[in-house]
């Protein structure tokens, strides 16, 4: 359906592809990897028509429909969420503006004279409309925004007035009820909470047509795809298998590739030793320019590319008391809407407690009322002895001096940290080379996390408090994040919809449902084996 033949393909100062060649055929569902900043989103703006490649070409198949989903959504606003998914349906959103049009034309009075033209028109289109199943578009809207979490309110709401999150569920939806040959999808997974993220991975899974996505949810890309296409060094290689497969076969391939290098490396060594020594003896001049001939015609094992590694080892932090944090019968409501009611809850040393709960059961509410953030209308939350918390939250980014530079920030921090250890925890957090020297108020919102998240584990509290810490995290950072919090010796509270990071990181697992809260002994894997669902809304 879609072929990449030989692109190359220049983007400022860097080569993002030399000549590189991929496929996507009917039915497959390819995850798209590769680091930062190697070319993915160039890769789907070219598929679409929208940037070209300086040499070779991307041919798409002759009828063939694509969605294309990014994280620039547009401007939306001055018609409701539904209306706003069934506009973007693609030929039957077309074809019902016709329909209504044709309507307005039959009760016009200055269009008689057209009547017959236009009631004949309205019949042909009417057919159309049914032939692509135009009738059940709305009640098919909602049933894909109810999957993204939306209200029957939100849904019949201005689009306009949503957060920029909501919105880009609404770009989401749109192409989801398309339903294309071709989707392009470029980090769908973000902004979604558990459920929603479940509900799209079933969706995803049942759609026939071909897929492309990008995404920094291992899980989400394990569960779906059946190929991986890797841009690595300008090169575009294609790995049969979901992402799992594609790490195994591609530390193995390396290994393989090391091996190769390194005996030929020995054997050209033995060569160029001979060469060396017998090179001015007439007697063997004859061996010497066999020799010499022999290293001329041989090709030459490249050693595997290394891609940087991330690693960050905490130090230690101080002992807290054993018992860290105690709410004993906290209530607290916004307006009407009672979140806790008489809530008594403990957090004892080294737990490591998962919050679960659909949205608006008060998972963000209870990490702010632990911060500090919040405190509750009645009750008490008494913080441990010789606890020193520490508190990732998305507000936490605002707290950044915008006209610093991201070392600049560092080294306000830490003071007597020195350049070196520094330099080494901005490379951590994907900030290497000149990336240090950028001021913090030109920072995606993804990097002002990065940043802020480096600034609390370098001299890491004991009390971890961490609402979604893997939102904007790319796959390599947020392995390097679950391999140092999986030896954090100290005490964790914290929501996440990444699968991975919980069942790596929870040993408890703490569940708001509206029927009451609900303990779990255990981390997030033994919460799924025992309760049958991966998330508390999805229970029937």
């Amino acid at each position: 359906m879609i072929r990449i033949e030989n692109i190359s393909k220049q983007l400022s100062h860097r080569l993002l592809y030399i000549e590189a060649s991929a496929a996507l055929n009917k039915g497959e569902k390819i995850g798209l990897v590769g680091p930062n900043g190697a070319g993915k989103t160039s890769l789907f703006r070219m598929i679409i028509g929208q940037e070209l490649p300086d040499e070779g070409q991307v041919s798409v198949e002759k009828g063939t429909t694509i969605g294309y989903f990014s994280q620039d959504v547009g401007e939306m606003g001055g018609i409701s969420a539904v209306a706003e998914v069934m506009n973007g349906a693609g030929p039957v959103s077309e074809v019902a503006a016709e329909l209504r049009d044709l309507e307005a034309a039959m009760s016009d009075p200055e269009q008689m004279d057209r009547m017959d033209a236009i009631i004949e028109r309205y019949g042909e289109v009417q057919a159309r409309y049914e032939e692509l199943d135009g009738y059940s578009l709305e009640g098919r809207a909602r049933e894909v925004l109810a999957g993204l979490s939306f209200t029957e309110h939100m849904m019949d709401g201005d689009v306009g007035k949503l957060s920029g999150g909501w919105k880009m569920r609404v770009a989401l939806a749109r192409i989801l009820l398309m339903r294309p040959d071709v989707m392009l999808l470029d980090e769908p997974s973000n902004h979604l909470d558990l459920e929603s993220l479940i509900w799209l991975e079933q969706f995803l899974k049942n759609y026939d047509g071909a897929l492309l996505m990008t995404s920094h949810d291992r899980e989400f890309m394990n569960r779906i795809v059946n190929k991986i296409i890797e841009i690595d060094g300008g090169q575009l290689t294609t790995y049969t298998g979901d992402y799992g497969f594609y790490e195994s076969q591609r530390a193995q391939n390396e290994k393989q590739q090391q091996a190769q290098f390194e005996r030929q490396q020995a054997m050209l060594a033995k060569e160029i030793k001979f060469i060396e020594r017998f090179k001015a003896r007439a007697s063997h001049a004859a061996q010497v320019q066999s020799r010499v001939k022999k290293l001329d015609k041989i090709d030459r094992v490249e050693p595997p590319k290394r891609r940087q590694v991330v690693t960050f080892e905490f130090q230690p932090a101080p002992r807290s008391g054993e018992d860290v944090v105690s709410l004993k019968g906290v209530h607290k409501a916004y307006g009407d809407k009672v979140i806790y009611d008489g809530l008594d809850f403990m957090i004892r040393r080294k737990e490591r407690w998962c919050i679960m709960g659909i949205n608006g059961a008060g998972k963000s509410t209870l990490l702010k009322l632990v911060a500090g953030d919040l405190t509750p209308d009645s009750g008490a939350v008494t913080i441990g002895a010789s606890v020193k918390l520490g508190y990732f939250a998305q507000h936490a980014m605002d707290i950044l001096d915008g006209e610093m530079t991201i070392f600049e920030t560092l080294e306000h921090n830490f003071p007597r940290a020195g350049q070196a250890p520094l330099r080494a925890l901005a490379g951590c957090f994907g900030f290497s080379g000149d990336d240090i020297d950028k001021r913090c108020r030109v920072l995606s919102g993804g990097e002002k996390a990065r940043l802020v998240m480096a600034i609390m584990l370098f001299d890491p509290p004991n009390l971890l408090v961490l609402d979604e810490p893997t939102n904007h995290l790319d796959l390599d950072t947020k392995q390097m994040l679950i391999e140092a919090l999986s030896a954090y010796e100290g005490t964790m509270l914290f929501v996440s919809h990444d699968r991975h990071f919980l069942g790596a990181l929870s040993n408890r697992v703490l569940e708001l449902t509206p029927e009451g809260v609900h303990r779990y002994d255990g981390g997030y894997t033994e919460y799924v084996a025992r309760t049958g669902q991966e998330a508390p809304g999805l229970r029937s």
